[in-house]
Protein backbone atom coordinates (compact mmCIF):
# COMPACT_ATOMS: atom_id res chain seq x y z
CA UNK A 1 0.00 0.00 0.00
CA UNK A 2 1.29 3.52 -0.73
CA UNK A 3 2.75 5.40 2.23
CA UNK A 4 2.18 9.02 3.12
CA UNK A 5 3.67 11.54 5.52
CA UNK A 6 1.05 13.76 7.08
CA UNK A 7 2.30 16.93 8.73
CA UNK A 8 -0.07 18.64 11.16
CA UNK A 9 -0.14 22.08 12.76
CA UNK A 10 -2.55 22.85 15.56
CA UNK A 11 -5.07 25.59 14.87
CA UNK A 12 -6.20 28.01 17.59
CA UNK A 13 -9.18 25.71 18.20
CA UNK A 14 -6.90 22.68 18.48
CA UNK A 15 -4.70 24.43 21.02
CA UNK A 16 -7.67 25.67 23.05
CA UNK A 17 -8.85 22.06 23.31
CA UNK A 18 -5.41 20.43 23.56
CA UNK A 19 -6.51 18.17 26.44
CA UNK A 20 -8.86 16.46 23.96
CA UNK A 21 -5.91 15.52 21.71
CA UNK A 22 -5.56 11.92 22.98
CA UNK A 23 -9.21 11.23 22.08
CA UNK A 24 -8.74 12.94 18.71
CA UNK A 25 -5.78 10.65 18.00
CA UNK A 26 -7.90 7.58 18.76
CA UNK A 27 -10.73 8.94 16.60
CA UNK A 28 -8.30 9.69 13.77
CA UNK A 29 -6.97 6.13 13.80
CA UNK A 30 -10.55 4.87 13.59
CA UNK A 31 -11.21 7.21 10.65
CA UNK A 32 -8.23 5.74 8.81
CA UNK A 33 -9.43 2.20 9.46
CA UNK A 34 -12.97 3.04 8.29
CA UNK A 35 -11.45 4.17 4.99
CA UNK A 36 -9.25 1.09 4.50
CA UNK A 37 -6.11 2.94 5.59
CA UNK A 38 -3.79 2.72 8.60
CA UNK A 39 -1.76 5.01 10.84
CA UNK A 40 1.62 3.27 11.07
CA UNK A 41 3.28 5.77 13.42
CA UNK A 42 2.41 9.08 15.01
CA UNK A 43 4.95 11.49 16.49
CA UNK A 44 4.66 14.75 18.38
CA UNK A 45 7.49 16.91 17.05
CA UNK A 46 9.21 20.20 17.69
CA UNK A 47 9.58 22.82 15.00
CA UNK A 48 7.35 23.95 12.15
CA UNK A 49 4.84 21.12 12.69
CA UNK A 50 3.25 19.76 15.85
CA UNK A 51 2.53 16.19 14.80
CA UNK A 52 3.82 13.89 12.05
CA UNK A 53 1.96 10.79 10.97
CA UNK A 54 3.22 7.99 8.76
CA UNK A 55 0.23 6.30 7.17
CA UNK A 56 -0.75 3.76 4.54
CA UNK A 57 -3.75 4.15 2.25
CA UNK A 58 -4.95 2.29 -0.82
CA UNK A 59 -4.53 5.36 -3.06
CA UNK A 60 -4.16 9.13 -3.25
CA UNK A 61 -7.91 9.69 -3.34
CA UNK A 62 -8.40 7.88 -0.04
CA UNK A 63 -5.68 9.82 1.77
CA UNK A 64 -7.01 13.10 0.31
CA UNK A 65 -10.48 12.27 1.63
CA UNK A 66 -9.08 11.45 5.07
CA UNK A 67 -7.02 14.65 5.12
CA UNK A 68 -10.09 16.72 4.25
CA UNK A 69 -12.16 14.97 6.92
CA UNK A 70 -9.52 15.65 9.57
CA UNK A 71 -9.09 19.26 8.47
CA UNK A 72 -12.84 19.89 8.47
CA UNK A 73 -12.91 19.35 12.24
CA UNK A 74 -10.89 22.55 12.67
CA UNK A 75 -8.27 21.31 15.14
CA UNK A 76 -5.34 20.95 12.74
CA UNK A 77 -4.14 21.99 9.32
CA UNK A 78 -2.66 19.12 7.36
CA UNK A 79 -0.04 18.80 4.66
CA UNK A 80 0.18 15.38 3.03
CA UNK A 81 3.17 14.03 1.12
CA UNK A 82 3.35 10.81 -0.91
CA UNK A 83 6.36 8.88 0.34
CA UNK A 84 8.45 6.40 -1.63
CA UNK A 85 10.59 3.80 0.15
CA UNK A 86 14.29 3.47 -0.56
CA UNK A 87 13.55 0.38 -2.67
CA UNK A 88 10.83 2.19 -4.65
CA UNK A 89 13.11 5.17 -5.21
CA UNK A 90 15.96 3.01 -6.51
CA UNK A 91 13.55 1.21 -8.84
CA UNK A 92 12.21 4.53 -10.18
CA UNK A 93 15.69 5.91 -10.74
CA UNK A 94 16.84 2.73 -12.46
CA UNK A 95 14.06 3.19 -15.03
CA UNK A 96 15.38 6.58 -16.18
CA UNK A 97 16.82 6.43 -19.69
Amino acid sequence: MPEYLMLFRYTSKGLQNIKDAPKRITDTKKLFEQNGAKVKTLYAVLGQYDTVCIAEAPDDETIAKISLQIGSLGNVQAETLRAFSEEQTIKLISQIS
